[in-house]
């Protein structure tokens, strides 16, 4: 019911409650008149029910009507109570909800109802869903990336790779990585590739053989002794590294990973890497350099993050949406990952309602009392005015009966 049909509500009970009061004066001033010109005991008695009923209807008209405003506009003690009283009845409001439905008995048995996972998954099965969530997701991203200053970005990511790279030893870092190579056994397909290339290329070169073997021999030796000494190199050479690439156990193979494995160990050990290492570094990472790398860094990430939040079939946007639905469906079907969020939110939900419950009840207090005092008297009229002109009614009748009674006692007994 909106305010307006409160309000016409509220003027016809009143108007019941008033005339009932004009009724009884009414009645009050015949019986007055007509018991001077008629000697009946019957219009005493009514003249005493009506005469009751007026005081009682005055006295509740005053009563109901002090808790509003100033009766007939007078500024009595003790009327107009709620606009008097309001930040005390503020305050007395909050403690009243807070004391009595945000306790923890209270709040337990609907909190541990909670059951979001079910609801969450539903909803984000829906596509219509997912594509709000990912277009809203886009638009707050947009949002921080536009705001977002470059020069303040890259300076950050500038000072954040020159604490990360203070005290890094690039020596010990290659020395390890070649370390783990050979122990996953990662070179010896360097190895085998290397000696296939090598193979191939004496193969397709023989005639550059021939001509280095002619080039560094003797005038008199003949040229076809020559071809036949350097088809011999060509052949020999051929084999050995088809030898190597087909053999996991030869001998080169081993040779060349213990050779490979102290080359890491003096990375790692000896001073002069480090020195080395240390140069390149200093070099590479001087500030301007830092500077110049952080922003074209930032710049291409910022550019491609825009790019793809913008397009609607992006990669990053089919990504998000492929996720959205794989969670959906664990949300729905995976009983534990339920139990997981659903504990999660109760628990969450019951720490933060027992955190701030004085939140709630200053919340109202101040509410209350931020109200204007005519303001407050007449929202709360409008919500119990219709019961309060009822206390009118019952006061004219419960009046008149006293008055009646006693009228009664009086006449037999005294």
């Amino acid at each position: 019911m909106n305010d307006e049909a409160k309000r016409k509500q509220l003027r016809k009970y009143k108007a019941f409650a008033t005339g009932l009061f004009l009724l009884m004066a009414i009645i009050f001033i015949a019986t007055t008149l007509l018991q001077k010109n008629i000697n009946s005991h019957w219009i005493g008695y009514v003249r005493a029910f009506s005469e009751a009923a007026m005081v009682g209807a005055l006295a509740d008209w005053f009563a109901v009507t002090a808790l509003f405003r100033h009766p007939l506009g007078l500024p009595i003690p003790h009327t107009n109570l709620i606009e008097n009283s309001k930040q005390r009845l503020g305050d007395n409001l909050g403690s009243f909800v807070v004391n009595n439905f945000l306790s923890s008995q209270n709040i337990r048995p609907y909190i541990q109802k909670l059951k979001i996972s079910g609801f969450v998954g539903e909803w984000l099965g829906k596509e219509k869903n997912q594509e709000v969530v990912i277009r809203n997701i886009s638009d707050i991203v947009l949002d921080i990336l536009n705001k977002l200053d470059d020069s303040s970005v890259s300076q950050f990511i500038t000072k954040k790779v020159q604490e990360m790279t203070t005290d890094i030893k690039l020596n010990k870092i290659v020395g390890n990585g070649i370390s783990y190579i050979i122990e996953k056994n990662d070179h010896q397909r360097i190895v085998t590739n290397l000696s296939s290339q090598i193979k191939n290329y004496i193969i397709e070169n023989d005639e550059m053989i021939k001509e280095r073997v002619k080039k560094g021999s003797y005038t008199f030796i003949p040229s076809f002794v020559d071809n036949k000494i350097a088809d011999k190199i060509a052949i020999g050479l051929s084999d050995f590294f088809k030898e190597i690439e087909e053999d996991p156990q030869h001998e080169i193979r081993a040779l060349i990973t213990q050779k490979i494995h102290e080359f890491s160990i003096d990375l790692k050990e000896d001073p002069k890497w480090d020195e080395e290492f240390t140069s390149i570094k200093n070099d590479l990472l001087k500030g301007n350099k830092i500077e110049e790398y952080s922003i074209d860094i930032w710049i291409s990430i910022k550019n491609t993050l825009k790019n793809e939040l913008q397009e609607e079939q992006s990669a990053l946007k089919i990504y998000l949406s492929r996720n959205i639905n794989e969670f959906s469906e664990n949300l729905k079907t995976d009983e534990n990952l339920q139990n997981k969020i659903d504990d999660w939110v109760r628990v969450t939900a019951y720490k933060y309602i027992l955190k701030n419950t004085h939140q709630f009840g200053n919340l109202i207090s101040s509410t209350v009392g931020n109200w204007q005092g005519k303001e407050l008297s007449e929202k709360l009229e409008l919500e119990v005015g219709k019961d309060l002109q009822f206390i009118r009614v019952n006061g004219t009748l419960v009046g008149g009966l006293v008055g009646l009674i006693i009228y009664t006692i009086a006449h037999f007994f005294l």
